[in-house]
């Protein structure tokens, strides 16, 4: 599999909108198509490999399912690794005749999302740094009253940031980068030790994503019980996602009727309380 010069430029233009505030910005950019899981099934529409963009584009989301930017913190930036990353595994996996079913293409795929997911951190603070540039324009605007050029520094002067450290880096990466790929080969064959090591480390990096996630929403041992129950049900019962996600919608309502209950049973206490209280204590309450 090669990446043509029209191919790259069609994922640099998606790794554009990743972030683009023209496209709703978090919400359908970063949030949407800047996920792997979106931005696999997008590279294999336009490689010509619809399964393998997929395998490539889930294999990668398991690294990065709790991957979120609080006050501007990227680990890892969506863009690289969705449309940088997937495109240089699809490539890679093609070139070696991997399964794309199999263990060593998601190994293959989580490893490059990773590698270039990091880089992709530069792209990022590039890209803000150079908006920063904008804003002082618009501050400039405001102080001279020409509100309406505050349109061009919110949709039109970012567009040349993306294009310098979003669209650029990502079409030169995928063309030039998958003849690197198809050149190491030959170089690294399959039953050596950097391959062996590279899906080493690839077999374990699902297990970050899942442990950061954990970590956001785990509060107390008992709360481990319900991800047991889902592991329980897929390993012994085989049950796919799409089965997976219906029982746990289950246990969603459960929990929620029980939360609601237990708001509405500690109403009539509130009230007592707040009956009993005289007024200086309602004042310092408020």
């Amino acid at each position: 599999m090669t990446i043509s010069w029209l191919q790259a430029a069609i994922l640099g233009l998606f790794a554009c909108l990743c972030s683009n505030s023209c496209m709703a910005g978090q919400a359908v950019g970063n949030y949407t198509i800047g996920r792997p899981l979106v931005g696999g099934l997008i590279c294999g529409i336009i490689l010509g490999n619809i399964p393998l963009g997929i395998a490539c584009g889930v294999a990668t989301q398991l690294v990065y399912i709790a991957l979120v930017t609080p006050g501007g913190t990227v680990a890892a930036d969506v863009r690289a690794i969705s449309y940088i990353g997937i495109p240089l595994a699809m490539v890679a996996i093609t070139s070696r005749g991997l399964n794309l079913m199999g263990a060593d293409a998601a190994n293959m795929a989580k490893s490059l999302g990773t590698l270039v997911g990091t880089l992709g951190s530069v792209l990022f603070y590039a890209v803000a740094f150079m908006n920063l540039i904008w804003q002082a324009f618009g501050w400039k605007d405001i102080q001279n009253g020409k509100l309406n050029r505050l349109y061009g520094v919110n949709f039109g002067w970012p567009w040349l940031s993306h294009l310098i450290f979003s669209f650029l880096p990502t079409m030169l990466m995928t063309h030039y980068g998958a003849q690197a790929v198809t050149t190491l080969r030959d170089a690294l064959p399959m039953d050596g030790i950097p391959m062996k090591t590279l899906f080493t480390v690839g077999a374990m990096l699902p297990c970050v994503g899942i442990a950061i996630l954990l970590r956001q929403i785990i509060n107390k041992a008992v709360d481990f019980i319900p991800f047991f129950v889902g592991f329980t049900l897929a390993a012994s019962l085989h049950l796919n996602l799409v089965s997976i996600t219906i029982i746990s919608l289950l246990f969603a309502a459960i929990m929620y009727e029980i939360e609601i209950s237990k708001g509405s049973g500690n109403k009539p206490e509130t009230a007592t309380a707040s009956d009993d209280s005289d007024d200086d204590d309602d004042e310092e309450d408020i």
